[in-house]
């Protein structure tokens, strides 16, 4: 059926055509061919051959060719001929002229002398001249076919992309879905308002005309419209927001209105815009100004969503990672009315994912997915994904048959850290600076009040980093207080200060922690306002610029004299971070050397080693308690006890009770002695 259709295009007979005029033209051109020789051969014939010996001549001045047939076959080279031709440079073709007129009176030539010039192959001359103006015709033909009819490609042009989810589409469900409750609970109501209308509508209810997710990449946005596909029973169109965009004009607006149109005609439906930032974006910023193709095409949106019939059951679901940079009418109430946030899951979120993608694959039965989930904080749905898929991976290279702790473990490094790096070979000098900076970063850690605990340290280099410190907080937590990140800054710094302790002079090894640490200190004193010389201010504004698709760096609101003082300020954070790291490692010195010792001699260390190197580390008391409170005076009454706290207190009060009576009651010592 396809070769049908193929030959049946007049574009694919044209082209023949072309193809068998020009062969032919080619079998019609020229005889017997002539052996091509050097001139001066062919000279030596016209000038010194004996009479007779040439038969014909023919001299083409355009071709700057010279053809002789001889008398007599002759031999040339491997060739015994009496055809031969030789070509001669425009400049000499008067002198080889009159060496063949000086043959043919000598009798050297019995024939005739053809002079007359070569002419062009008619019918390939013509071919070439016409053949613009015949591909021109075939285009014009072509497309004119093509606009014949409902199926016109040029006007698909204009046609939506969208795919039609159907039945025969594997099907995604709330169940694949973890980590994400709030979400899953929104999306339900709307699935739940597809296919029981009445109940809502009853009480006065409309159906949301737009949903927006909104999240860190990978954290499950396309995933749960998938699943909302898969539960809704209602047709879903799903389609990328990089398709409504092409290079003609008005393309985008047009797609945007055949997307709709489809909708409607088949309502109740979902309409799904993955990265609507690609045509959502703030209009106004772009290089096209009101003309922009890209603007055209948001504008056919906003209207569309406007028009929705309140009746009709049409639901835009769209999904971005950057709602910053969406246009404000596209996220007023009326077009998205739900704007639902989906994060990195939390301790539990993360329990229920590892448990998702662990169904079918063999694990050993020491594994525990929970201390997997605590090793993991902030990793979205896809990096867990990936976490046991490379566990999977790497059980596989080594011929396991099922997975172990050890696997997960090494896929939570390369997760983090980057495949490790055996080829790279370190002297023995790089490995102990290595193991002081790590060590350094380690012991700084353990001994600090509000760091996380230390999970594990190590030396063996992987393609991000020639080691690193992994400390891991018990639970999830969303604020930092001031002693906390101050805590963090000295962590930071802790690889730092044991290379300037140790070796009296740092190494480029520190440059990341150093970026890092400087950031979060500008960023306690520009944003959190925990400086108590500047204030609870923030100091800067972000330039935003959405055609750029970015934050374009941070713009100064305030004077030279502030930015002397913010840059002190961080300074002095930082100074203050980096002695308390200093005074720890000059303290616990020799705790430090055994670690690094331990370090180089097994490359990684755990929490339990580090505890038992570690053993008599004291933790400090917290530096530089805030001081930013001016006249005010804070209470000096505790915080409010909750009911939770109050129980634990009073378990607590109930449990040294019991104690002290059990060691107050001594047993009676009954002698046999008399009174």
């Amino acid at each position: 059926m396809e070769r049908t259709r193929f030959f049946r295009r007049p574009v694919v007979w044209i082209i023949l055509v072309i193809a068998g005029a020009i062969a032919l033209s080619s079998l019609f051109t020229g005889g017997p061919s002539f052996h091509r020789v050097d001139t001066s051969v062919a000279l030596q014939q016209l000038n010194s051959g004996p009479a007779n010996s040439i038969q014909e001549v023919t001299f083409q001045d355009k071709e700057q060719t010279l053809q002789m047939t001889l008398a007599q076959p002759q031999k040339f080279g491997d060739t015994n001929t009496n055809r031969i031709e030789a070509q001669f440079p425009a400049e000499v073709g008067d002198e080889i002229w009159n060496d063949v007129q000086n043959a043919k009176t000598a009798d050297r030539i019995s024939g005739d002398i053809d002079t007359q010039v070569s002419g062009d192959n008619v019918l390939l001359s013509l071919l070439v001249n016409l053949l613009p103006i015949v591909l021109l015709v075939v285009l014009l033909l072509f497309f004119m076919s093509q606009m014949q009819g409902g199926g016109s490609r040029v006007l698909n042009f204009g046609k939506s992309k969208a795919k039609m989810i159907t039945k025969d589409t594997p099907k995604t469900t709330f169940a694949d879905v973890a980590g994400a409750d709030e979400a899953v609970e929104e999306l339900r109501e709307i699935k739940d308002f597809l296919q029981n209308p009445a109940k809502y509508q009853a009480l006065g209810a409309k159906i949301p005309k737009g949903v927006l997710l909104f999240g860190q990449p990978g954290t499950g946005k396309t995933l749960l419209a998938r699943a909302v596909a898969g539960e809704a029973g209602v047709p879903f169109y799903s389609i990328s927001g990089s398709d409504f965009v092409e290079m003609f004009v008005g393309v985008g607006a047009s797609r945007v209105r055949d997307l709709f149109e489809q909708a409607k005609a088949n309502a109740p439906a979902i309409v799904f815009v993955d990265e609507i930032d690609a045509v959502g974006r703030h209009r106004g910023a772009g290089m096209g100004g009101g003309h922009d193709e890209r603007e055209q095409t948001l504008n056919q949106l906003l209207v569309e969503m406007d028009g929705f019939d309140t009746k009709g059951g049409v639901i835009l679901i769209a999904a971005t990672n950057r709602p910053d940079i969406l246009d404000p009418a596209l996220l007023r109430p009326g077009r998205f009315d739900r704007q639902i946030a989906v994060d990195t899951p939390d301790m539990d979120g993360r329990k229920a994912i590892l448990r998702v993608h662990a169904k079918g694959k063999p694990f050993a039965p020491d594994v525990d997915l929970d201390a997997v989930a605590r090793r993991t904080p902030g990793f979205s749905g896809a990096d867990l994904a990936n976490v046991i898929n490379e566990s999977a991976l790497l059980t596989a290279r080594v011929d396991g048959r099922a997975i172990t702790n050890d696997n997960l473990e090494e896929s939570i490094d390369r997760v983090v850290a980057g495949p490790q790096r055996k080829t790279r070979v370190m002297s023995d000098h790089e490995k102990k600076i290595t193991a002081y900076h790590e060590g350094g970063h380690a012991l700084v850690a353990w001994a600090l009040p509000h760091s996380a605990p230390v999970h594990k340290v190590t030396i063996l280099p992987r393609s991000r980093s020639l080691g690193h410190t992994l400390v891991l907080p018990t639970e999830d937590k969303y604020t930092q207080t001031r002693a906390e990140m101050i805590d963090t800054l000295a962590y930071a710094l802790g690889g730092r200060a044991a290379e300037e302790l140790v070796f009296h002079e740092p190494t480029t090894g520190a440059g990341d922690d150093i970026k890092k640490a400087t950031s979060l200190a500008r960023a306690m004193v520009t944003q959190y306002g925990m400086s108590s010389k500047l204030g609870a201010v923030k100091y800067g504004t972000s330039g935003d610029e959405p055609f750029l698709g970015r934050t374009m760096g941070h713009e100064r609101d305030y004077s030279d004299v502030v930015a002397a003082e913010i840059d002190g300020e961080v300074r002095s954070l930082i100074e203050l971070a980096h002695d308390e790291a200093w005074e720890i490692l000059v303290e616990y010195r020799d705790v430090l050397d055994s670690l690094v010792l331990e370090l180089i001699e097994k490359e990684t260390i755990s929490t339990a080693d580090m505890a038992r190197i570690a053993a008599r580390v004291v933790k400090r008391p917290p530096m530089a308690p805030f001081n930013g409170f001016g006249k005010r005076r804070p209470s000096t009454e505790p915080p409010v006890l909750t009911p939770a706290e109050r129980d634990a207190l009073k378990v607590q009060a109930e449990a040294d009770g019991a104690e002290a009576r059990v060691g107050g009651s001594s047993p009676n010592n009954n002698s046999d002695g008399a009174h």
